[in-house]
């Protein structure tokens, strides 16, 4: 069974992370942990046990709009609650706390809603992106337009430089939703040309599970932004699954063609990103 973090910080826009999750959930057996991080201010004048008791009734306050928080959410998808749980962690570091807890209780996958407006960086959010850089477990980023529907097409970018390992960790995903998986990859022009049949010859010699194979030459007027968003539209997958170098950034690897983005990138797509091997 795989388990989902689940973050929230009960704004309208994090309710789309707890959107995805459920749905998931609903066509996958998966036990879900909603998490929400909060900082218990401390007043100078406090003793130890002022703030202790202080800090013991806020979050039990959390904890009941937490668990009411997420009741609501199921009652609106009409989905029958199944295997779920609900943390309350006091902490001033979001970030860390959200992957220490991964950590610690050997998650599959956090999701994260995000703002789902402007810029990429500004879609993703500044959590959003600092897990994506950091965090070993793979981020599954939800703009806050998504709504709940069902998980059946999956387009997943390569740079084909990890194709087996990359391969495994999509199918993984893909699998147990019976999902389509549609692989884009983008060539550039000083590049060889490849051979689709050589590329679906690794694919299946990598994995027994159908993947169409898509090579498009990297349109150059534009970012990688744009390709790839252009590419969304035509294929409107139910999620998108990128993988990432950790080291080099995210956003360095994504706007490496130096051009401004002035619109929103996958608005209504969650995005699933997994570190590279």
């Amino acid at each position: 069974m795989k388990t989902i973090l689940v973050t929230t910080d009960f704004s309208v826009n994090s309710r789309a992370a707890l959107r995805f999750a459920i749905q998931l959930a609903s066509q996958h057996e998966t036990s879900l942990t909603f998490l929400h991080v909060q900082d218990v201010w401390r007043m100078t004048t406090w003793g130890d046990t002022a703030y202790k008791t202080y800090a013991k009734e806020e979050m039990a306050k959390s904890q009941t709009t937490l668990e009411q928080f997420v009741e609501t959410e199921y009652k609106r998808l009409k989905i029958n609650a199944g295997n779920y749980t609900c943390v309350i962690q006091n902490s001033p570091f979001v970030d860390s706390t959200i992957m220490a807890y991964a950590a610690d209780h050997t998650v599959d996958f956090i999701c994260i809603s995000t703002r789902g407006a402007g810029s990429l960086e500004k879609l993703l959010g500044t959590t959003t992106a600092n897990l994506i850089n950091q965090s070993p477990v793979p981020i599954i980023a939800v703009p806050g337009t998504y709504r709940a529907t069902a998980l059946t097409s999956i387009l997943y970018a390569s740079d084909l430089s990890s194709l087996e390992y990359e391969l495994k960790r999509v199918v993984d995903f893909a699998r147990p939703l019976v999902a389509s998986v549609e692989l884009l990859h983008f060539s550039f022009p000083s590049e060889p040309v490849l051979d689709p049949e050589i590329i679906n010859m690794a694919v299946q010699k990598f994995s027994d599970y159908a993947v169409y194979v898509q090579l498009k030459p990297l349109d150059l007027t534009q970012t990688m932004i744009a390709n790839i968003e252009l590419a969304v539209k035509k294929a409107k997958p139910s999620v998108m699954i990128m993988f990432t170098t950790q080291n080099q950034g995210f956003f360095h690897q994504l706007f490496s063609s130096g051009n401004s983005v002035d619109y929103s990138f996958l608005t209504n797509v969650p995005l699933l990103v997994f570190r590279k091997g």
